[in-house]
C-alpha cells in the first residue's frame, strides 16, 4: 500500500514537472491593437481562437488600442512587446524622438495602401479633389488620412482647405449634419458609419488615397526592440502564426468575424463582417500588396513615403526609411504567398 501510494506521488510530482516546464516553455507576448475590436482585429483574434499562437508556444495576449499613435508609444515604452499602427504614426515617433531609447520598428506590412480617404457627400457638389478647395473638412487631431492630408493636397494641387476637429464618434455624424462638407478617415471605418447615419453607400463620395497618387503604405506589425534581441524566436514564430491565421480569415471572412464577437458581444456582425471585407479588397489584397507580396514592402516606395511623411508631419528630424523596417523576421516567400486569387 505504502509503495503504491510513493508510486502516485512520484507520477503526480512528475505530471507537475512536465506541465510547469510545458508553460516555462511558452513565451508571454502582449499584444496592442490599433483600434476597438471591429472587424479588421479578426486577423489577430482568429489565430488566437484557433489556437495558431498557442501552438507556436506563444501566449499571445490581444488589447484593443485608441490610435496607432497610442500603440506606437505604448510599444516605445516597454508596456507591450508588439502592435498594430499606421506606419506614418510610426515614422513620426522615429523623427521627433531620435535619442529614445526603444523606438519600435514595423516587421510585416499588413495594410500595403493606406486606408484613409476623404469622403463628402454627393449633394456637396464635391466630386474630385479640386473641389476641396475652400471648404471644411473634418476629423480628429489624429486621425492618419488628416495628418497626411499635405501629401495628398500636394499631389492633387488642392487650394487652402479649413479644418474642424472632433471626437472620433462624431465625425462621420457633423458630415451628415452638413457640419464640415467633407472628412478624412479609413475607407472601411467612415463609409459604413455614414451608411449607420441613414445616408446610402451610393450618395457618398469615396476619394482614396492611392488612387489619388498618395501611395503611402499603412498599418504594419511593430515590435519592440527588446523582443526582437532577447526572443527572435518568438517574434518569427508569432508571425508565422499569424499569416496562418490571416489566410484563414481571407477565406472565410464570416467564419471570423466570430472571434471578434467572441471578444466584444455588442458588435453588429453583419456590419463588422462587411468591414473586414472591404479592408480586405482595398488595402489587403490590394493591386501593390499583390506585387510585392504579403507582409513584404518595396525599398524605394518606403523611402519615398519617409520623406512625404517627414515634409507632410513637419518632424523634428528626417525620417531614415532603414531605421522603421526590418524584414528579417518575416516567414518564407512560400508562406506569405497568401493572398486570394482571381482579383484584378
Amino acid at each position: 500500500m505504502k509503495k503504491r501510494f510513493l508510486l502516485k506521488a512520484t507520477a503526480a510530482l512528475a505530471a507537475v514537472a512536465t506541465f510547469g516546464l510545458a508553460q516555462a516553455q511558452t513565451t508571454p507576448i502582449k499584444f496592442q491593437l490599433d483600434w476597438r475590436f471591429e472587424g479588421p482585429s479578426a486577423f489577430f483574434l482568429q489565430p488566437a481562437a484557433k489556437g495558431y499562437f498557442k501552438d507556436a508556444k506563444l501566449d499571445v495576449t490581444v488589447d484593443s488600442g485608441n490610435g496607432s499613435g497610442g500603440a506606437v508609444t505604448r510599444v516605445a515604452s516597454g508596456t507591450y512587446d508588439l502592435g498594430f499602427a499606421d506606419l506614418a504614426a510610426l515614422m513620426e515617433f522615429h523623427a521627433n524622438n531620435p535619442d529614445a531609447p526603444n523606438k519600435p520598428v514595423a516587421i510585416m506590412m499588413v495594410y500595403n495602401n493606406t486606408p484613409a480617404s476623404v469622403m463628402a457627400l454627393k449633394k456637396s457638389g464635391i466630386k474630385t479633389p479640386a473641389d476641396l478647395a475652400g471648404k471644411k473638412l473634418g476629423a480628429p487631431v489624429f486621425d492618419a488620412g488628416r495628418r497626411a492630408f499635405p501629401i495628398f493636397q500636394k499631389a492633387n494641387d488642392i487650394g487652402n482647405v479649413a479644418w474642424t476637429a472632433m471626437d472620433p464618434p462624431l465625425r462621420e455624424t457633423m458630415l451628415v449634419r452638413g457640419d464640415v462638407d467633407a472628412i478624412t478617415g479609413f475607407t472601411f471605418t467612415s463609409l459604413l458609419n455614414i451608411e449607420a447615419r441613414g445616408v446610402k453607400a451610393e450618395d457618398v463620395v469615396v476619394m482614396q488615397y492611392p488612387d489619388f497618387g498618395v501611395k503611402l503604405y499603412g498599418n504594419a506589425i511593430i515590435a519592440s526592440p527588446k523582443i526582437l534581441k532577447e526572443n527572435p524566436a518568438a517574434v518569427k514564430a508569432f508571425l508565422a502564426a499569424f499569416t496562418k491565421g490571416a489566410k484563414d480569415v481571407m477565406a472565410d471572412p464570416a467564419k471570423a468575424i466570430e472571434s471578434v464577437k467572441a471578444r466584444d458581444g455588442i458588435i453588429n456582425v453583419a456590419l463588422e463582417t462587411r468591414r473586414l471585407q472591404l479592408a480586405i479588397d482595398t488595402v489587403i489584397n490590394s493591386p501593390s500588396a499583390r506585387a510585392e507580396g504579403f507582409g513584404q514592402i518595396s525599398a524605394p516606395r518606403m523611402t519615398l513615403m519617409a520623406s512625404q511623411v517627414s515634409d507632410a508631419f513637419n518632424t523634428k528630424t528626417r525620417v531614415k526609411s532603414e531605421d522603421i523596417w526590418n524584414g528579417s523576421f518575416l516567414p518564407t516567400a512560400k508562406e506569405l504567398d497568401i493572398l486570394p486569387k482571381g482579383k484584378k
